[in-house]
């Protein structure tokens, strides 16, 4: 994708940010350059990138393919546990990180024997003093060793770690062929054309997003304020046409006193994803600034959208229609029946973005037919559009970062004063969704002070967990209910939460 673009727009801007532009031509022979550097290395190897939000990641991400390896994606806020989970079940001998994520990693480093080097890319790479991206590539040979390597469209490209609902996250293999099929079906899906400018308001850089506007030739605009306000400012500066951000920063923008001075000038549609946008925060921005305001839906399995709504006929709390090529269908969570129009069910999909497989499975992805199982439930309208209503799993996402319950629970459990513990979600006005703990204490527990070891507790756990995992309230319970075969009713556990946080 990047080689056509290149070549069709070699003077177009391709990526910008706040301290650095790159056009199509520079982009596609600065990824030549590290392609080189990295083949001189590694073939076939595991190497693990760092999603910040900068152009080295573009750059990285599009070397580590084009010379034969594979992309390992890696959440800059992981917790050292998790990072050294996933570099070492992904087997990566190389990590392009943050400085933040490198000092991290040092504590662990003599667990990870596979990995060899540790380069630091981003806008403090060069204050860390450490080897960075500019400094590989300048001691790296100008041109592949033993020329280009042969890719095949079934290779994987990509090892995209999601977080399971029991244990540890799980690597998804995503093939070259998935991830060039979806840019296509994004860029289709949004309207995202090369006059086009994206803007990307978001933590992190996600693939998602670098494709679509590869594909189509279009300019990416990358934004780290922390400021919503300056973002939009940001965007019309730039002519940006379609604005990409997370439901938590939307709400805030939403209630901001300072939204009734703010206007875009030339975006054309807003896009939240990763989790739900309110339908009150949706409408007050689209009332606000007169654009369409959608929403999408994908899984890491699936590359990841397979659906989107149309900017030019949006639905208010719908996740739209199946992006091209791709199917849908709802099923009796029970009995795998498929249900009529409107009826509720497990959400499954079908289509060319489908991964290979998952990391060291060797179970089918699908099912015989092509069907993966969400683990979603919604309904679709007449005219095939997704409505998603609640989670089979027990996942949930915060800041748009998916949590699994377990992994706060495994800290928890390690605390002195805790018996039993029980995460689940309780929901929250801009994040969508936050951590909150139901514990039962150890007999030998001072309980002189329930607020302060409450209090403590949360504590403990949020200087051991990434911060979108981070406790928010402590329930300190005699006895945590379950059915009469012994199982935790987390639905009714999150309603029995809520009701004692509005309690207090």
């Amino acid at each position: 994708m990047l080689t056509t673009a290149a070549s069709s727009y070699p003077d177009r801007l391709a990526i910008c940010s706040a301290t650095r532009e790159l056009r199509y031509r520079d982009f596609d022979r600065a990824v030549d350059r590290l392609a080189a550097g990295l083949r001189s290395r590694f073939s076939g190897a595991a190497v693990a990138l760092t999603s910040v939000l900068d152009p080295d990641f573009a750059v990285a991400y599009y070397a580590v393919a084009r010379s034969g390896n594979r992309v390992v994606i890696v959440n800059p806020l992981l917790p050292a546990e998790v990072l050294t989970h996933v570099l070492g079940v992904s087997g990566a001998v190389m990590l392009f990180a943050t400085p933040a994520l490198a000092g991290r990693l040092a504590g662990v480093r003599d667990r990870l024997p596979r990995l060899a080097d540790v380069v630091l890319i981003g806008p403090d790479a060069s204050s860390a003093g450490e080897e960075t991206l500019s400094g590989f590539v300048a001691s790296s040979p100008a041109e592949p060793v033993g020329g280009t390597p042969a890719v095949a469209e079934d290779d994987v490209a990509v090892v995209q770690f999601t977080s399971g609902t029991t244990g540890l996250p799980k690597g998804v293999l995503l093939s070259h062929r998935n991830v060039t099929v979806n840019a296509a079906q994004v860029a289709a899906a949004h309207h995202v054309t090369g006059s086009s400018v994206t803007f990307n308001y978001l933590p992190t850089f996600h693939p998602m997003h670098l494709n679509s506007a590869v594909c189509a030739g279009a300019t990416q605009v990358l934004c780290d304020s922390r400021d919503v306000v300056d973002s939009v400012r940001m965007a019309n500066r730039y002519g940006a046409t379609h604005y990409y951000s997370l439901p938590v920063r939307l709400a805030r923008l939403a209630v901001d006193p300072r939204l009734a001075g703010l206007r875009f000038e030339t975006v054309t549609v807003i896009a939240s994803g990763g989790s739900a946008l309110s339908a009150r925060a949706t409408t007050r921005l689209a009332e606000h600034f007169a654009v369409p305001v959608i929403q999408g839906y994908g899984l890491a399995e699936t590359s990841p959208l397979t659906h989107s709504d149309d900017p030019r006929r949006p639905q208010l709390s719908s996740v739209g229609q199946p992006v091209a090529d791709t199917e849908c269908r709802v099923v009796d969570v029970d009995s795998g029946r498929v249900v009529s129009t409107g009826e509720m069910g497990e959400v499954q999909v079908r289509g060319p973005q489908m991964m290979v497989g998952y990391l060291h499975q060797d179970e089918p992805a699908t099912d015989p037919d092509g069907w993966l199982a969400t683990g979603d439930v919604g309904h679709l309208d007449e005219d095939g559009r997704l409505y998603l209503v609640d989670r089979i799993k027990d996942t949930f996402k915060c800041d748009n970062w998916l949590v699994a319950p377990s992994e706060i629970e495994r800290v928890l459990e390690r605390h002195p004063a805790v018996r039993e513990c029980v995460v689940v979600d309780l929901p929250h006005e801009f994040s969508g969704a936050v951590a909150a703990a139901f514990v039962v204490l150890r007999p030998e527990a001072d309980t002189a002070d329930r607020p302060a070891l409450a209090a403590g507790i949360s504590a403990f756990v949020n200087e051991a967990v990434a911060s979108y995992q981070h406790l928010h309230h402590v329930a300190i319970v005699d006895e945590i209910p379950r059915s009469a075969n012994g199982k935790i009713q987390r639905r009714d556990l999150r309603a029995a939460m809520l009701a004692h946080h509005d309690g207090r």
